[in-house]
């Protein structure tokens, strides 16, 4: 996700704390009489009922406000959260997002969470006591357009100034920090282009971009960056990244529980997915990235414990729960190997174990057996596809010099 993540809420009940959204919450709600069209389109039928609230998330919101001032009982709150350990969607809550209720007799039976028109993350309750959650993605189309700019002043300035955004711009730095040093190497008259590509849901824009291309004119050289399967290669096609590693311990530990997105809960016989992989580590045992990226989340959780979130690249996504203690903070940039936490028990668990996830393209895959990146470079049998690809890329940024 693109821009500054906002901490989600602050709750307090027993033993458990959650961490608050980076924020002091304040929140406006107002009761509508929604139309099936503000649902998502795989979740609309004649008989849908419209939900009782929607609320638009403000800075200094909290999830339990939230729910005291629908007069909705800590308990239902909770059952979502336990729900939302699978795919920790209310963390990543922050002002501009939406929440939906829908109640009976005072209790929640469905909650909706929308992010933008392509991404919804819907919880409905299964029984007394759980909640099941779907998470609703539309791809939309996708515009591109080049932004381009000349250096005058630091690169951050120039390129805010050409229209890039900050997230935009630490991309770039981080993608070419081992070849250009962004405050001693360029020089006023250096020039840059990027391909951006923007996401529309019906005709409507949802507020995610991603990087396509990059091109760096930096005196008598020429820096470059293209998108392809997730991953960005030079001009040559070699990776600007060093390839996945499969296990994020140095060892290899005894998995306990493996990826089933169709495990069954043992007490109410009810699908509830595990979407990582378990790794029964002693509590302390060093944690490493498997890959180079970005960290996106450092935060507590009543039932994941501590974790991190990690962004390598706009496919791949790595999270590790149950932690004792990190060791990199948001922000930071990491590279594969890296040690960036230890294991522990935190949160809800039956022992001390590691929780390993992959995500790609924001899906949970069996990070055991998924095709990551192996390789330093484009597969000769991809060339021809990425040839193709960073062409037609250089040709945009090519013509927009011209009219420009």
């Amino acid at each position: 996700m693109l821009g500054v993540f906002l901490p989600a809420v602050a709750l307090t009940l027993g033993a458990f704390s959650y961490h608050p959204l980076e924020s002091d919450l304040k929140l406006d709600i107002k009761s509508i009489a929604a139309s099936d069209s503000q649902l998502p389109a795989e979740l609309q039928s004649a008989d849908v009922r419209v939900p009782n609230f929607t609320y638009t998330i403000q800075k200094g919101d909290t999830l339990s406000t939230i729910f005291e001032m629908l007069d909705v009982g800590q308990a239902d709150m909770y059952q979502v959260l336990e729900s939302d350990v699978s795919i920790l969607a209310l963390d990543t809550l922050k002002p501009g997002d939406q929440l939906s209720f829908w109640l009976h007799e005072g209790r929640l039976e469905q909650l909706e969470l929308r992010f933008n028109p392509a991404h919804q993350v819907v919880f409905t309750r299964a029984d007394q006591d759980t909640f099941e959650y779907e998470d609703v993605r539309v791809e939309g189309e996708w515009r591109e357009e080049v932004v381009s700019g000349e250096i005058n002043g630091s690169f951050y300035v120039s390129a805010k100034r050409a229209g890039l955004s900050a997230a935009e711009i630490q991309k770039i730095s981080s993608l070419l920090q081992d070849k250009l040093n962004f405050r001693r190497d360029l020089r006023a008259g250096d020039s840059f282009q990027a391909v951006r590509a923007t996401q529309y849901v019906n005709g409507e824009p949802t507020g995610q971009t991603r990087l396509e291309g990059l091109r760096i004119l930096n005196r008598s050289r020429e820096l470059t960056a293209f998108s392809f399967e997730g991953q960005y290669y030079d001009l040559n096609g070699d990776s600007l990244a060093r390839a996945f590693m499969r296990y994020p311990t140095r060892g290899k530990y005894r998995l306990s529980s493996r990826f089933n997105p169709y495990r069954k809960h043992p007490v109410t016989g009810r699908v509830r997915p595990h979407n990582g992989t378990d790794f029964a580590t002693p509590i302390g045992t060093p944690v490493l990235a498997t890959g180079d990226g970005v960290v996106t989340r450092v935060t507590r959780h009543p039932y994941a414990g501590l974790y991190i979130v990690i962004e390598h690249g706009q496919k791949y996504r790595t999270r590790f729960l149950h932690l004792s203690k990190a060791l990199v903070r948001k922000g930071q940039t990491v590279s594969r190997g890296q040690k960036i936490a230890l294991s522990g028990n935190s949160g809800r668990s039956t022992g001390a174990h590691l929780h390993y996830e992959l995500h790609i393209n924001g899906r949970p895959v069996d990070a055991m057996k998924a095709a990551i990146p192996v390789a330093d470079g484009v597969d000769k049998d991809d060339r021809m596809a990425f040839d193709a690809q960073r062409d037609r890329l250089l040709e945009q940024m090519e013509a927009s010099t011209r009219q420009g």
